[in-house]
């Protein structure tokens, strides 16, 4: 039987994957097919060997549909994926924080005369004066009984759009628990919750500092909720896509094929609803210091990851009265930042262009 094993259907393909010329980005495209046939991908003829077959093609456009046939004894078969060319790539990170509510009660409950008088956003500030840092928080409706986004006032408004260069917020979920709260949750559901996170954000920051999230709470949603997602602006998912014995898991249940190219590849594209699913490459509250640097330093190496760096953590560890504290937690995104900023990379926002780069 015909079949197209590389390229993959959604594979995002870079400078990286082939030779970049004024043409257009020179790919190499694997196969099997039955033996003796002769194979043709996009019009080129294929090398044989065996029951395997290789052709170079040329990605002239920003989305291809490859397109392998054979013809043989049994007749003509074909086979066809489409991939995407990143053809502006360069190496960039982003960095998204998520779980965030605890500093927007605590500038709500001391009425500070800025909101980076509060100690988190002062060190997120820092980083970005440092290094030019850009973070996405993601944050909940509420944090329980004791406050919600109706609470916060909106006259920082002006303090969010002057730093809203380096400063996004976007939804989460409606709060921390129940764990999963979108894993079985209806399209309505989560409709009705990023519509009321949205609007709040907008109320009290202003649009120019809204993001499109790109995570939901825990990673899962239903696949039927991913329009939900796509008409309100969401072009990319991170996730964890990690495999376990009982399979794959924070994956946006995305079939078993698909997760272990991200866990390689680090991005897919699904045509279906236009959104980029990218893998988490450090967790830093779940990192030590001195394990940051060695997570991050051998993607750097890997022409299959080393181009877009997602980097995350979670707002609950910087706070002393949370359990789990870490006091180190600041200096992991220290280190973290600084090593991709030595390596040449760029922050961006995924929301903007393809993957932070212009179209």
């Amino acid at each position: 039987m015909l079949s197209i094993s590389e390229p993959v259907h959604g594979a995002v393909l870079s400078r990286r994957h082939g030779e970049q010329t004024e043409a257009g980005l020179r790919i190499a495209v694997r196969g099997q097919a039955p033996l003796r046939d002769r194979v043709t991908v996009n019009g080129a003829e294929a090398d044989r060997a065996g029951d395997t077959f290789c052709a170079q093609i040329v990605l002239a456009e920003r989305e291809t549909d490859i397109v392998a046939v054979s013809t043989g004894a049994a007749g003509r078969q074909e086979h066809r994926v489409r991939v995407v060319w990143d053809r502006h790539s360069k190496p960039r990170y982003r960095f998204s924080i998520d779980d965030n509510s605890f500093f927007l009660r605590d500038i709500a409950q001391q009425q500070y005369g800025s909101p980076f008088d509060c100690f988190y956003l002062d060190i997120l500030r820092k980083l970005n004066e440092k290094y030019g840092a850009k973070f996405v928080l993601n944050i909940y409706y509420t944090t329980g009984e004791d406050f919600s986004l109706p609470e916060f006032p909106d006259r920082y408004k002006g303090e969010w759009a002057d730093n809203a260069d380096w400063l996004k917020l976007s939804f989460h979920a409606y709060a921390n628990l129940p764990d999963r709260p979108y894993q079985y949750a209806t399209a309505e559901k989560l409709a009705a919750d990023f519509d009321r996170v949205a609007n709040e954000i907008l109320r009290f920051a202003g649009e120019q500092t809204w993001s499109p999230p790109t995570v939901i709470h825990w990673g899962m949603v239903q696949p039927n909720a991913l329009p939900v997602l796509a008409e309100r602006g969401v072009t990319v998912l991170s996730g964890f896509f990690s495999g376990r014995s009982s399979g794959f898991d924070v994956h946006y249940f995305l079939d078993e094929r698909r997760c272990e190219h991200i866990m390689r590849n680090d991005v897919l594209k699904d045509f279906e609803t236009g959104i980029v699913f990218s893998k988490v490459d450090i967790v830093c509250n779940n990192t030590p210091l001195d394990q940051v640097v060695p997570t991050l330093e051998p993607l750097t190496r890997d022409p299959n990851r080393a181009e877009i760096m997602d980097l995350f953590t979670h707002e609950q560890y910087f706070w002393p009265f949370y359990k789990n504290h870490k006091p180190d937690h600041a200096a992991r995104l220290d280190a973290a930042i600084r090593f991709v900023t030595e390596q040449s990379y760029e922050p961006v926002w995924f929301h903007e262009g393809f993957l932070g780069v212009a179209d």
